[in-house]
């Protein structure tokens, strides 16, 4: 048995984009996904990419991925990564793959000299949570996240708001 993680390539859009809406039917959100091909492939791929993806493949097989950009932390004065997405498909857990994707984040980040590696968890996902949890991960339950999003940002832009 074979675990291989790898970045993306460019003509991997298309398998980037189903992993997302495999992600997002998995979180019931499935409904939200408004990403296209193209405009993945080109956060990806295009002239000054601010978006990556790791690509885990076990025995050749597409396994997960993980979706990440540098972040910044203006405590610590240094990047970081913010782990959008991290997804293992359902026949593949239980393998470490996700433990493998984390690790390889984590050794990018010591890399390069980032301070964190930092991301969200659905509060009902349980698994997922005391996963994370056995692999050091603090849970901020101080910290909100806040989204403003469609309307509520065009009127925010607006100066409606």
């Amino acid at each position: 048995m074979s675990l291989i993680i790898r970045r993306a390539r460019p003509d991997e859009a298309g398998l980037v984009l189903s992993l997302v809406r495999e992600l997002a039917e998995y979180e019931k959100l499935l409904h939200e996904v408004d990403a296209t091909e193209a405009g993945i492939g080109e956060a990806l791929f295009g002239s000054d990419p601010r978006l990556f993806c790791d690509i885990a493949e076990w025995n050749g097989e597409v396994a997960g991925f993980a979706v990440w950009f540098i972040n910044f932390s203006t405590f610590s004065g240094r990047s970081g990564i913010y782990l959008e997405d991290l997804f293992v498909r359902p026949a593949q857990r239980g393998k470490g793959i996700g433990k493998a994707l984390l690790s390889h984040l984590a050794k990018e980040c010591v890399a390069n000299g980032w301070s964190r590696l930092q991301w969200a968890v659905l509060d009902w996902n349980t698994p997922s949570i005391e996963f994370y949890k056995s692999l050091g991960a603090e849970m901020l339950d101080e910290w909100t996240v806040c989204k403003v999003a469609g309307p509520a940002l065009t009127a925010l832009a607006g100066g409606k708001r």
